[in-house]
């Protein structure tokens, strides 16, 4: 389990060694902040997974928030 979250963390300090460097040289901020966000996010989701832990169905969110929506347009 420990080399599983190792092993993502290291993939994750790879992409960033890749894709930042470029980003800050040609100061490209707004790209740096929305990769931040997305790797982040990435981060946030895969360790979970790794540990086992069940994450929501994010489709599930996606239908209670748009089926009131549809009924109306019916």
């Amino acid at each position: 389990m420990r080399t599983m979250i190792a092993l993502l963390l290291l993939l994750f300090i790879g992409i960033i060694l890749l894709e930042v460097p470029a980003l800050i040289k040609k100061k490209m901020w707004r790209e740096l902040v929305a990769f931040s966000v997305y790797l982040l996010a990435g981060m946030a989701l895969s360790i979970p997974q790794v540990l086992g832990v069940k994450l929501p169905n994010p489709t599930k969110v996606i239908e209670v928030v748009f089926k009131p929506i549809s009924e109306l347009l019916k």
